[in-house]
C-alpha cells in the first residue's frame, strides 16, 4: 500500500506541471525558431508560477514537489543557456554568470547533506532566489527580443545570484547544529 501512496504523492498535478519544464527544455534545444522559443519560455515561466500556486491551493505540497520544482527550473535554465551559447547568442562568461546561483545552490545542497556536523535541513525557496529565477526568464526573453539589454541583465542576475548564495549560506549556517566533540579518553560515544 505504501507504494501506491507514494505514487499518488509523486503524480500530483503540481508535480506534473513542474516536470513539464523538462519537456519544454528539450523542445527549446530542438528548435531555433524565435516564435517557438518565445512560446516555450512563456509556458515554462507560467508553469513555474502555476505549480506552486496549485500545490498551495489544492494542499498538494510535498517533499517530492519541493525537489521536482527547482530541479525542473534548473534543467530548463541549463538547456536554454546551452542553446544560446551554441547559437552564439550568449558568451560563455554570460552563461556562467546566469547559472552561478544554480551551481552554488547545488554545492550548498551537497554540503548540507554530507557534512556530518550539519543538521539536515529542508531547503525552501527564498525571496532573492525567486527574483533571480524571474530575472533569468526575463534575460532569456531579452536574448530574443532585446539583445542590447542582455549584458546589463546578466550582470544584475549575477549580482543577485551572489546575494542569493550568501543568503542561502547564512540560512544554512543559522540552521546548523554541531555534533559535540568528545574529550580525549572519553568513551561516552
Amino acid at each position: 500500500m505504501a507504494s501506491a501512496s507514494n505514487a499518488t504523492t509523486v503524480f500530483t498535478v503540481p508535480n506534473l506541471v513542474s516536470a513539464s519544464r523538462v519537456a519544454l527544455a528539450f523542445g527549446f534545444l530542438l528548435t531555433d525558431a524565435v516564435p517557438v522559443r518565445l512560446l516555450l519560455i512563456g509556458v515554462a515561466s507560467l508553469s513555474d508560477f502555476l505549480d506552486g500556486w496549485l500545490a498551495r491551493r489544492t494542499q498538494a505540497a510535498s517533499r517530492i514537489g519541493a525537489l521536482v520544482d527547482p530541479v525542473a527550473d534548473r534543467f530548463f535554465a541549463l538547456c536554454v543557456i546551452i542553446a544560446y551559447v551554441i547559437d552564439g547568442q550568449l558568451r560563455p562568461w554570460q552563461a556562467g554568470a546566469l547559472f552561478f546561483r544554480d551551481v552554488m545552490t547545488l554545492v550548498g545542497w551537497f554540503v548540507a547533506r554530507h557534512v556530518s556536523w550539519l543538521r539536515p535541513i529542508t531547503f525552501k525557496a527564498r525571496l532573492v532566489g525567486k527574483v533571480v529565477t524571474v530575472l533569468q526568464f526575463v534575460t532569456f526573453l531579452a536574448v530574443l527580443l532585446a539583445p542590447a539589454t542582455v549584458d546589463t541583465l546578466v550582470l544584475v542576475v549575477a549580482g543577485l545570484g551572489v546575494i542569493a548564495t550568501v543568503d542561502y549560506t547564512l540560512m544554512l549556517w543559522r540552521e546548523r547544529v554541531r555534533v559535540p566533540v568528545s574529550e580525549p579518553g572519553d568513551d561516552s560515544r
